[in-house]
């Protein structure tokens, strides 16, 4: 759609710069300026910031200001003076929100929102415009990377906004399509009934790219090639989001889509964090956040290239400062640089969800993702879900293929699990399908226990 991505950029934006004081493509300028800066002058800036937030946040927020003596006096850098501030879980806050909120803050005047609840209780918190601004000009730095401008149109595979009332589900539709060049297909009507009516649309609609969950677009792509479909639109990028990102999740959407994939890191309490450049390295937006990696169970810095917990620091979140706020997310950073020329800090790899970590019987910690190495290159089965209620009981949900099911590739995965975890009692269920999460992700591996569970002697 041309002429709309054209009214978008030329009239639609500066409107809004000139009518909202939108600043978006100023921050987007600043974060294009800064990616070619020495890494050394990228830490300096990133001080600088994390200092400001520091003078702030114990003056004028009620949950910091027991600090505000220890901050005055000290002489430490902020990198190091923050770690005396205790990690803040989602949990934590969501009993104590208030306290987070900025003397004199009006929340009427502020931004709400909050997360999708896929690994429980939603977290809600307040956003003020700059912060909101400054994660969509991250977004569009990294979309940038890939030939991809503000206007553009794509097509997204998404949670619908299911509980709006029909009068406001128009409304929404009218302001995606011509506000933003957008159109949604929902991530809960992905079958292969639909599947000829979507690529339909996508044909119609001529996106510049996609966007939308990992699983979401896995399984579109997986419902095209059973079809033998293609989708016939020079695509810039494939772009999946809010889930981790599976290498064989990737190899099929590259194989569905003929387009590059691409993997965008953020969540809606911590904005958009890191984006993954063309020569394939993700790089985290040092201007706008803090991140720290700690072991998920001391709570203790973890050295560079290690696993651990992620916690983020947002720079810029004055009405609502979360400091060291544990996202939920296992990643590692790298001490390395990136060949494309992006002097952003690269993130080594990002290993999924703190809540996708299994407790074996030997008491160790197994990231979840083994069980998608086990099944991944099994015929037998279209989907899955492992789930760990205890250290040693587990519930296996497969959906069979209906023609390439052996009972032996069963034996072989549960053998698997078994070895991973210990001498385990796993329960298997045959269903029809695996339902996504009310906010549209599905989950593949999911505990229920508490991670410090004692093993079985």
């Amino acid at each position: 759609m041309p002429l709309t991505g054209s009214l978008i950029r030329n009239v639609q934006w500066p409107l809004m710069e000139l009518i909202r004081q939108n600043r978006t493509r100023a921050y987007l300028q600043e974060l294009r300026e800064a990616q070619q800066l020495p890494a050394e002058a990228l830490r300096k800036r990133q001080t600088s910031k994390l200092k400001q937030l520091l003078d702030h946040a114990v003056q004028k927020v009620p949950a910091y200001t027991e600090f505000a003596e220890e901050w005055r006096t000290s002489e430490e850098e902020p990198e190091r003076f923050l770690q005396r501030i205790p990690l803040l879980d989602k949990c934590q806050f969501r009993e104590n929100s208030h306290r987070f909120l900025m003397e004199g803050a009006n929340p009427a005047e502020l931004i709400a929102n909050r997360t999708g609840g896929s690994t429980g209780e939603p977290t809600r918190f307040f956003l003020d415009r700059p912060t909101v601004e400054r994660y969509e000009a991250a977004r569009w730095l990294g979309l940038s990377w890939y030939g991809i401008r503000i206007g553009d149109p794509s097509v997204m595979i998404w949670g619908s906004p299911i509980e709006l009332n029909q009068k406001e589900a128009h409304r929404y539709y009218l302001k995606e399509r011509w506000l933003k060049n957008r159109v949604m297909i929902s991530a809960y009507d992905l079958d292969e009934r639909q599947i000829l009516s979507h690529v339909g649309l996508i044909r119609r609609f001529r996106p510049a790219y996609l966007y939308g969950y990992a699983s979401a677009l896995a399984l579109f792509a997986e419902l095209m090639l059973q079809k033998g479909l293609r989708l016939g639109v020079p695509l810039k990028a494939v772009v999946s989001t809010a889930e981790t990102l599976l290498d064989h999740q990737r190899q099929v959407m590259a194989e569905a889509f003929q387009a590059p994939v691409v993997n965008e890191y953020g969540a809606r309490d911590g904005g958009i964090i890191a984006y993954q450049c063309p020569a394939g390295r993700m790089h985290a937006f040092s201007e706008n956040c803090y991140l720290e990696v700690v072991d998920p169970v001391t709570g203790e810095p973890l050295p560079v290239g290690q696993a651990g917990a992620l916690l983020v620091t947002d720079l810029y979140n004055r009405v609502m400062p979360r400091l060291r706020y544990q996202l939920g997310d296992v990643l590692a950073l790298s001490p390395k640089t990136c060949l494309c020329g992006i002097r952003y800090p690269v993130i080594q790899e990002i290993d999924g969800r703190v809540d996708d970590m299994f407790v074996s019987l030997k008491g160790s910690f197994v990231h979840g993702h083994f069980i998608n190495h086990l099944i991944r290159g099994l015929e037998s089965f279209r989907t899955f879900q492992l789930v760990q209620h205890a250290p040693d009981r587990l519930t296996l949900r497969l959906v069979k293929h209906p023609e390439r099911y052996r009972t032996e590739d069963e034996t072989r995965v549960l053998s698997g699990i078994r070895d991973a975890l210990g001498e385990v009692d796993v329960r298997v269920e045959y269903v029809d399908r695996i339902p996504p999460a009310a906010s549209g992700k599905t989950r593949y591996a999911i505990r229920e226990c508490p991670l410090t569970a004692s093993p079985r002697v």
